[in-house]
């Protein structure tokens, strides 16, 4: 018999959500109409002028490797980004282009944590934040949140549970599931709780540009040394283009270089060309636009929801995602998402992949489909609760 495979790899969870897609997918092979409302990837497609870079860059023969940090144009142009959006000065040269948000997350896992070291998590929050801390030989310290909380940390959480093992805190915002959003107070407020402990900060603002009624600070409004993970996926639609970004303070620059030359070599060079247009004006008020109409879906289906007795109780501010508590209608989260798969052929995301704190009651919608197919959904999901018996 062959050795076991290592200890770190059977830690990490699967997604849950993927059986439910892998279901989803099969009932859609066999002709069903299947509503997805459990991926976390926007339905449009790339903006057109990013296509045409990309596709630029490959006539121009842009195909071999980009220096560890990342083409300097790109870098330059998200400096003037930071610059243009939220009034800060970061230098092109603290910015590390990645393979998408998880390569920042990998080189900032990798930089800040020892083995059998923590960061703090809030609880529920995206899994893969846990699960990089794991494959680092680090963990997570989660931390129960809920709408009194704004289903974020703040400093008292950091004051009360922060201890010998701990590093570190990461904070989204907005935030995986809920949508909810730090304004410059909180997250002014995080960094010096967590500066207090000798601590490193980490801001996850990945759906920085799809908020709702208000623009999302960036914490290195209040904080030049927190490092900001980053990403082109949400808000700029490059899913599978697969590129991020990480700001880090000077002096941890040469040390993620050398990580990135390591575990990577560069981000895809044709994807870095592409996203050089991302910055332009015509494509920003592409990505106006798709704002718009993911606020116009939230404002659909937050109420919708509620009205079929889901309770939402923060309304989120951001991102395109709704974190619902189904206490109400009784009986396990992911079961509960089965039914409406295979009776409704609805999918959305059971708690489970979110964390521990009252996971089996909280399930998430993804406003990712058309007005149109989430009214449809709607509809479906109230027949559904008609024939669940929990």
């Amino acid at each position: 018999m062959p050795r076991p495979y290592s200890q770190r790899s059977r830690a990490i969870e699967p997604f849950h959500v993927m059986a439910l897609l892998a279901r989803a997918n099969e009932l859609q092979a066999a002709g069903h109409d299947v509503i997805h409302l459990e991926i976390g990837e926007p339905d449009f497609t790339t903006a057109a002028p990013i296509v045409q870079a990309g596709q630029a860059a490959l006539a121009a023969g842009h195909t071999r490797y980009t220096a560890a940090r990342g083409l300097p144009a790109l870098r330059q142009a998200i400096a003037r980004f930071y610059g243009e959006r939220y009034a800060v000065d970061v230098d092109p040269q603290r910015i590390l282009i990645t393979p998408g948000g998880s390569g920042a997350l990998l080189l900032a896992s990798s930089l800040l944590v020892d083995p059998d070291k923590h960061w703090l998590l809030a609880d529920p929050g995206y899994p893969c934040n846990r699960h990089f801390l794991r494959l680092v030989e680090g963990g997570a310290q989660l931390v129960p949140v809920g709408p009194d909380d704004n289903y974020q940390l703040t400093p008292e959480h950091v004051r009360r549970c922060w201890n010998e093992q701990t590093v570190g805190a990461l904070v989204a915002s907005p935030a995986n599931p809920t949508g909810t959003v730090l304004d410059r107070e909180a997250l002014a407020s995080l960094s010096q709780a967590v500066r207090d402990q000798d601590g490193h900060l980490v801001v996850d603002e990945i759906y920085h540009g799809l908020t709702y009624g208000m623009d999302a600070p960036s914490v290195l409004e209040v904080d030049q040394d927190a490092f900001v993970l980053n990403s082109f996926s949400k808000c700029f639609g490059m899913t599978g283009w697969r590129l991020g970004w990480l700001v880090a303070p000077p002096a941890a620059v040469a040390d993620l270089e050398k990580l990135a030359q390591n575990l990577y070599i560069s981000a895809p060079s044709m994807a870095q060309h592409a996203a050089l247009a991302c910055f332009e004006p015509d494509t920003l008020a592409i990505f106006e636009a798709r704002r718009a109409e993911f606020a116009r879906r939230r404002d659909f289906l937050l109420p919708a929801l509620r009205q079929l007795g889901f309770q939402i109780e923060v309304e989120p501010q951001g991102a395109f995602y709704l974190y619902a508590d189904i206490s109400a209608f009784g009986g396990d989260a992911f079961a509960f998402c089965q039914h409406f798969l295979e009776t409704q052929h609805v999918a959305f995301t059971p708690g489970l992949d979110f964390g521990r704190h009252l996971a089996g009651h909280h399930v998430r919608f993804a406003y990712t489909q058309s007005l149109p197919r989430l009214e449809e959904a709607v509809q479906r999901i109230a027949r559904g609760l008609q024939g669940w018996q929990g």
